[in-house]
């Protein structure tokens, strides 16, 4: 099968490797569906043309391998259902590229003129669909969360989304169309680097040719494949880019209501525990985060070690809305955190050729060890955060968050940045407000007016404490509704004539 041989012959192991991977889901994909509840979504772009000759190569091998060499010239081609999502905003030269493809190779087409979701919803009706292959990618806005093996999404029909190049970059896919000889959509060779509809896709100004400023150079001559979207204009008005809570589908005046997100805070390193250094990480995040309206339910310090940071994050990422990791990142020996997230989600590390790419960028030829090393990222699971701010993009692996400060100005950046970063999931909610009233009143006096108060005003947090034995007692109100903490602070005030007054912090 010539697609098999030309990966097999060329010379970039880094290709060989992700080929291997990828044809390994096919194959499984192959062997756990029988062919006529499988299906491809085809749309003609360079990610669903790699991964059709994907299918191809890893139909041959799966037919092969049961001993079918015989029939090859009968499967060469690969007979699958292929769907394409056919719309009028599409460009023409994506709709011809595509049905001369499914000509050319034979592949039952179903055009479908709705929507993906009512179109796939018809589909299934229609015809048995267990798995499709999606030529999803790191990168792409609908990857995060997902892994080769996806179950679809709640409220869409059920099917398996079947992911073989989700760990690609763009280097792999252009390493892979090139090696392999394969047609692809022309406007590829026009400038474009990454398409969609011709309302909002434009050729990348990165490739435009400085001699002229009209021609532009062919989208493989991309030299940061972290780019590949700059063609790709945002479909947003002024309401939208002014709603913070959007990616959850959300106005921003019921992001406004929304009582609470929770977060933990987990910070790695055998110093605080050893009590050389003092641990800042954990108090600086909590303020941060109440700033926001976010609830802190959990604080750990933990060992450099792997199982330590993977069991905490295991206890944390299913409760929480976001988790914190600070610490561990680095070349030594005990910078693990990275390790631990991996084993809290059961995945692997892997090469990211993108944050390798960030990494040479930045330490260039000073560092003479295994760079590849520090590349390592949890595999399908990972997305880069960036920020022009930062030296190097922060991780983020699904909800948890690896922070890369080595003291509190440094947490200040990044924290500045992940508030002005859209993908961080940092929603700001409707803020906590607080009161602090102090008193030289005994606590056992205060005690069963309180215990009545947390009963009366459920909704509002009330704590106590001491600033020092012999000193005043500080009693902290804190919640949402301010006329609720108000209200609570009053009372208490009332019940002691004269014995409490208000103090500007919880100090």
């Amino acid at each position: 099968m010539e697609i098999d041989a030309a990966v097999r012959a060329s010379s970039d192991g880094r290709l060989r490797t992700k080929y291997d991977n990828a044809v390994y889901v096919v194959q499984r994909a192959f062997a756990l569906y029988p062919l006529e509840e499988i299906a491809f979504s085809f749309n003609g772009g360079k990610d669903s043309t790699v991964l059709l000759h994907l299918i191809r190569a890893g139909y041959y091998l799966h037919k092969t391998s049961y001993g079918e060499e015989a029939h090859i010239d009968t499967f060469q081609n690969c007979p699958l259902r292929t769907i394409y999502f056919e719309t009028p905003c599409a460009f023409p030269e994506i709709n011809s590229f595509t049905y001369e493809t499914v000509s050319t190779y034979g592949l039952p087409l179903e055009t479908i003129g709705l929507d993906f979701k009512s179109g796939l919803e018809g589909l299934l009706k229609k015809k048995p669909t267990k798995a499709i292959f999606i030529g999803t990618r790191i990168g792409d806005p609908n990857a995060v969360g997902q892994e080769q093996f996806s179950p679809s999404s709640p409220g869409w029909p059920p099917f398996m989304r079947v992911n073989p190049i989700l760990d690609w970059s763009y280097r792999d896919v252009w390493s892979f169309l090139l090696t392999c000889k394969v047609k692809y959509c022309s406007l590829y060779d026009e400038g474009y680097t990454s398409i969609g509809s011709v309302y909002d896709t434009v050729p990348n100004a990165l490739l435009c040719d400085s001699s002229n400023g009209k021609s532009f150079r062919p989208a493989y001559m991309l030299s940061d494949g972290r780019l590949e979207r700059a063609g790709r204009a945002k479909k947003t008005s002024s309401k939208t880019e002014t709603n913070s809570v959007a990616s959850n589908g959300i106005s921003s005046t019921e992001g406004e209501q929304i009582i609470s997100r929770s977060a933990s805070v987990i910070v790695v390193g055998d110093e605080i525990l050893f009590g050389t250094v003092e641990d800042k990480f954990g108090t600086a995040l909590c303020k941060k985060l109440r700033e926001i309206g976010w609830r802190v339910s959990h604080v750990a310090v933990v060992r450099n070690e792997t199982d330590s940071v993977a069991e905490e994050i295991e206890r944390c990422k299913s409760t929480d809305d976001a988790v914190f990791l600070v610490g561990g990142l680095g070349p030594l020996h005990s910078d693990i955190s990275l390790a631990g997230v991996a084993k809290a989600f059961g995945v692997r590390l892997a090469p990211d050729e993108e944050f390798e790419e960030h990494l040479s960028q930045l330490i260039g030829n000073s560092y003479i060890g295994n760079r590849n090393e520090m590349a390592l990222l949890p595999e399908g699971i990972t997305e880069l955060l960036h920020h022009k701010r930062l030296p190097l993009p922060l991780i983020k692996c699904k909800n948890v968050i690896i922070l890369a400060a080595t003291n509190v100005d440094e947490l200040d950046m990044e924290w500045n940045c992940l508030l002005d970063t859209h993908e961080s999931g940092l929603v700001r909610a409707k803020p906590f407000v607080s009161k602090h009233l102090s008193t030289s009143l005994p606590d056992v006096k205060i005690a069963p007016v309180v215990e009545k108060l947390c009963l009366e005003f459920s909704d509002v947090y009330i704590g106590t404490h001491r600033i020092s034995r012999t000193g005043p007692l500080v009693v902290n109100l804190l919640g949402k509704d301010n006329q609720r903490v108000e209200g609570a602070a009053e009372k208490l005030a009332s019940s002691f004539d004269g014995q409490f007054s208000q103090v500007d912090s919880c100090k």
